[in-house]
């Protein structure tokens, strides 16, 4: 009986001194992180140094090159590059958009979608049709749709608290609006920008046409505009109304262009992988602050967190800046590729893109409920001082999505900042460095360097 109760005393006070050491590796992260932070240095120089970094683009090819050495200036045990071939989509000429109310013109503000057609050289003018749903443009067909301009718009469901869902809902009118209403004749596309916000902002974002499909100008109009097009065209005889568009895009041959991937070697295993990254592209309208600037430097900063503070992580853990999210997703799909013709076994994959706004927590993939359980029992009270303790079930993200049916086990984790302003900016020309909080992006990166080192020294059993 003695010996059974030594036992469990020793278990408890083995578990208490785990919970302790966690504790003070986790304030000892974060005290890193807000006294000697490089991210928001780092994340300046990204965005006005280098700028928007299409993928293809001169830019994209120097935010590669930046990377590397960032990399190797902090000392990372192994910094190398990883081919991936790239589409190279190019804006051409600023857009113009107007709506035309008899003899009245009234300029709008537009901006071509991702991998769209050009216009014709004179734009093109057609009347209007509003639908609100892909299925409501099925129901019409070709006798109502054929030679008109297709105007989506359906907008944000207010309904929804976390605003990425409400993004999700929305979305299928612009990645796939513009190939189905051309399957019906229409001679363009306009789409109402994906955000909650009212303003003159137009949200660019990608498009996917068939391969073997015809394919269509397509551009989004800011909301204040598309409730203005909506209103004339309830006001007025549709006859009457009429938009003009003119866009100037153009897709060139693929580009050779890179992942960038910086390790920390693991002292115990070094061929298990626990990755965090974010995507390197971004649109072309502004600098790519929140999207995905913060996601990359938040990523980095958490392997030079675990340098300056001399931790030895067990596993081997990785940051990568992923090429070509926003109008491809090759870069995530080629480092899929690569661990699995490496036969390397990934823990976990976490990934930021969701802006560098306050951390609120991370959702989990690929984990049973058990493990959910288990991860917030363990984990949540360690987290709570620092707020990203809402530890749930789905997440992940576009880059690191491919490893799943390339490496099985792997639990992909996305990390979940405040949503409620990341919609105001994605994919417009106000995604730009001053929109970025200091504190807010240090808190982030921290916090993924806490969830990192976590699962590197306990896994999640």
């Amino acid at each position: 009986m003695k010996l059974r109760i030594t036992l469990i005393l020793s278990l408890i006070f083995s578990t208490v001194s785990l919970k302790a050491q966690d504790s003070l590796m986790l304030r000892k992260i974060y005290d890193e992180e807000l006294v000697s932070g490089q991210c928001y240095g780092n994340l300046h120089y990204l965005c006005k140094s280098i700028g928007p970094r299409l993928s293809g683009s001169a830019n994209a090819q120097k935010a590669v090159e930046w990377g590397k050495k960032l990399m190797e200036s902090y000392g990372f045990d192994h910094v190398f590059l990883q081919e991936v071939m790239v589409p190279h989509w190019v804006r051409g000429a600023k857009e113009a958009g107007v709506i035309i109310d008899g003899k009245k013109r009234i300029s709008v503000p537009i901006a071509a979608l991702g991998m769209s057609v050009a216009t014709p050289k004179g734009g093109i003018a057609a009347n209007v049709i509003e639908v609100r749903s892909l299925k409501e443009l099925d129901s019409l067909g070709e006798s109502a749709i054929k030679g008109k301009i297709v105007f989506f718009n359906r907008p944000f469901d207010s309904r929804f608290i976390e605003t990425l869902q409400a993004y999700g809902t929305a979305g299928d009118q612009r990645n796939a609006g513009p190939a189905a209403a051309a399957k019906y004749g229409a001679v363009g596309v306009i789409v109402r920008s994906l955000t909650e916000t009212l303003d003159n902002y137009p949200h660019t974002g990608a498009t996917r046409y068939a391969p073997d499909g015809i394919k269509v100008p397509a551009a989004a109009i800011s909301t204040k505009a598309a409730d203005r097009l909506s209103n004339l065209l309830r006001k007025r005889n549709r006859p009457l109304i009429k938009f003009y568009f003119k866009q100037n895009c153009q897709t060139l041959p693929d580009a050779l262009s890179y992942n960038v991937v910086g390790e920390l070697r693991g002292s115990e295993n070094p061929n298990k992988y626990i990755t965090v990254g974010g995507h390197l592209d971004s649109w072309d309208l502004a600098e790519g602050a929140h999207d995905d600037g913060t996601g990359v430097m938040q990523s980095v900063e958490a392997l030079r967190i675990f340098k300056a503070l001399g931790y030895h992580p067990k596993n081997t853990i990785r940051a990568v800046f992923f090429m070509n999210e926003e109008n491809g997703d090759r870069g995530g799909i080629k480092y899929a590729e690569l661990a699995a013709q490496n036969n390397e076994t990934h823990l976990a994959a976490i990934e930021s893109d969701l802006g560098g706004f306050t951390p609120r927590g991370f959702g989990f993939s690929g984990a049973s409920p058990d493990m959910i359980k288990n991860i917030n029992l363990q984990w949540k009270k360690l987290l709570e001082p620092y707020g990203p303790d809402r530890l749930i079930a789905g997440g992940g993200g576009s880059d690191i999505g491919p490893l799943k049916d390339k490496t099985p086990g792997v639990v992909l984790i996305g990390y979940l900042p405040d949503s409620q302003r990341y919609f105001d900016v994605h994919h417009t020309p106000n995604d730009v460095f001053e929109n970025v909080n200091k504190r807010e992006l240090e808190l982030g990166a921290a916090s993924m360097a806490a969830l990192v080192y976590l699962i590197d020294q306990h896994g999640f059993n």
